[in-house]
């Protein structure tokens, strides 16, 4: 009698194979030939699909993301994700490609990370047409919170039942197991007690009480996860952000970060996506030392895109400074993407602005005077556990738009023109830029949301009135219409040019500390770019010959549309003043 696993019938054996391989060393327990037919089934990959050919990319200059709440522009009767996608094509049009949803489930904490159904949108903000049709005009970039879940979601009440599904989802500590390695980002206890049917357990929570970690060395837990990203894709998703990704693998007596594992999971996912939507993207969103941020490209087999986390902090510091040397020496420090891959840059997010990217970049003294500079802006800090007794900062919270309100040295009036500032080089760099929708609109600090949530990321997670909003923004001294303007100017300047593609050719310029610059050159090569930027208070001259310009050439600035009046073949640059110049 033949067993279960040679009966199954697999038409797609190539991808079938492929997929064998990675969960026989994931499983090495269970039947990779069976789990593989699971996996394909779930997925319904089990015909023949064309392989999705590698290095391709997916995007151009054209793309930009959006980072949003659903619920970050509401107005009285009616569903917020209406009202956001009516304001996002009203303000942004096509000047944003690409619309990060951050989570739109039912939750319980965490603003939407400590998810209660992964199935249904949380019915305060809309439904699953919401949620398409932000996909029918845009790409729509949803989150996978894959590591955790809430713990009073349906699947962790069967865990403390001990029924199924959930009896086995989640990892329950052994008093002998050794976790003194374990790398925190928060300040809580790793292991929490709860109460179930047979008695008090203790489960693994990386994040906090409320987000109890799943356990991926059940391959029920994985399979489970193929189903929702397979939901996903029928619900117009085409971009999948993997929230906290960096933990999803623990072995006890490790540092339960970045472990071969995830590395391998990752691979498996997009390999899936990737032959069910071969433009998707698979984007990993990994708060950690930049070496380690990196090695979540694989061999250009893991991320399409990875969070440039080192950006926020290093922009921040440059501008605060007056110093752009940390940006210069990192600029000059990181590879060139591969084809089929790409940086994700941003400067600021629903979260706060990190400070482990920069371990290694910034001295202590540079830390502690970061924070002290943002603190006098208003902002707050939030820490993480290195032993039982000693934490250190993890992350800065505030606006950017607030961060930016003065230097280290003093306050003064080009706050405006710092907040401009750092996005003109933020669209300047290589890669696909990500902007918050706070950003755009140049929100300041929510003291109120974080008294009523005690939560510090609530200061950067403002909900806006959109009557409010609509009056500040034609209010002629307010500063949210002028900010709105002028960062979807920089947009459409910046999606007109070859040279900006986030796979085209990158290098450094070494323009002293006072002054940034990169330039870009288009992959067919016939454009080029020269990207300076003033990052100082005071007027900086430049030379041509520091930029290596032809003087007989004709050079035009794209920002200000005029040509390069260079007097004596110097360039005088006013207080945090960029040029585009472009032959």
């Amino acid at each position: 009698m033949p067993n279960k696993a040679s009966s199954l019938v697999v038409v797609n054996e190539p991808l079938h194979h492929t997929v064998q391989t990675y969960l026989r060393t994931l499983y090495p327990d269970h039947d990779p030939t069976e789990l593989a037919h699971k996996v394909l089934k779930v997925m319904r990959l089990e015909k023949t699909h064309q392989a999705p050919r590698p290095h391709q990319n997916h995007w151009t200059e054209k793309d930009c993301v959006l980072i949003s709440y659903g619920d970050s522009i509401i107005e009285r009767n009616r569903k917020p994700l209406a009202t956001l996608l009516d304001f996002v094509q009203q303000h942004l049009g096509n000047n944003v490609s690409v619309v990060h949803l951050l989570p739109y489930f039912p939750y319980t904490s965490d603003d939407g990370f400590a998810v209660l159904d992964y199935y249904q949108v949380n019915d305060s903000l809309g439904d699953w047409q919401d949620i398409e049709a932000f996909g029918n005009h845009y790409r729509l970039m949803s989150d996978l919170v894959i590591n955790h879940c809430s713990s009073r979601s349906g699947w962790f009440n069967n865990f403390r039942q001990g029924l199924s599904p959930g009896k086995d989802y989640f990892i329950e500590i052994d008093s002998d197991w050794d976790l003194s390695k374990v790398i925190r980002p928060r300040t809580n206890a790793l292991s929490q007690t709860y109460r179930c049917n047979d008695g008090e357990r203790q489960v693994w929570c990386t994040f906090s009480r409320d987000q109890v970690d799943f356990n991926f060395a059940n391959p029920e837990v994985l399979l489970e996860f193929i189903s929702i990203i397979r939901f996903y894709l029928d619900k117009q998703t085409s971009v999948f952000r993997l929230d906290a990704i960096a933990f999803l693998w623990k072995t006890p007596g490790t540092n339960c970060l970045n472990l071969t594992n995830t590395h391998r999971i990752i691979r498996l996912l997009r390999l899936l996506i990737e032959h069910a939507n071969p433009a998707a993207w698979v984007i990993t969103e990994t708060n950690i030392p930049n070496r380690e941020n990196l090695s979540y490209f694989g061999n250009a087999n893991e991320a399409h895109g990875i969070y440039n986390f080192a950006l926020p902090p290093l922009l921040l510091h440059t501008l605060l400074s007056q110093d752009c040397s940390h940006l210069r020496n990192w600029s000059m420090s990181m590879p060139p993407a591969q084809n089929g891959t790409f940086f994700l840059n941003f400067i600021a997010s629903h979260d706060g602005i990190g400070l482990r990217p920069v371990e290694h970049i910034f001295s202590a003294t540079e830390v502690d005077e970061l924070i002290e500079t943002v603190q006098q802006s208003g902002g707050l800090v939030s820490w993480r556990n290195l032993t039982q007794d000693q934490v250190k900062p993890y992350e800065i919270n505030v606006s950017l738009f607030d961060a930016l309100a003065r230097t280290h040295h003093s306050e003064d009036s080009y706050q405006r023109k710092r907040f401009l500032c750092a996005h003109t080089i933020m669209l300047s760099l290589e890669g696909i830029p990500a902007i918050y929708i706070h950003s755009f609109l140049g929100t300041q600090n929510d003291y109120d949301k974080v008294q009523h949530s005690n939560h510090n990321r609530s200061i950067n997670r403002h909900r806006w009135q959109l009557s409010r909003l609509q009056s500040l923004l034609q209010h002629k001294e307010a500063h949210h219409g002028d900010i709105l303007a002028q960062i979807n100017a920089l947009i459409s300047i910046r999606r007109q040019q070859s040279a900006f593609h986030p796979n085209a050719t990158q290098f450094t310029l070494q323009l002293g500390n006072h002054v940034f610059g990169v330039w870009r050159q288009s992959i067919d090569r016939k454009q080029s770019i020269f990207c300076v930027s003033n990052v100082t208070s005071k007027p900086q001259r430049l030379s041509l010959s520091e930029l290596n310009l032809i003087e007989t050439n004709l050079w035009h600035d794209l920002l200000s549309q005029q040509d390069l009046n260079a007097d004596n073949g110097v360039i005088n640059l006013a207080p945090y003043q960029s040029l585009w110049l472009s032959n």
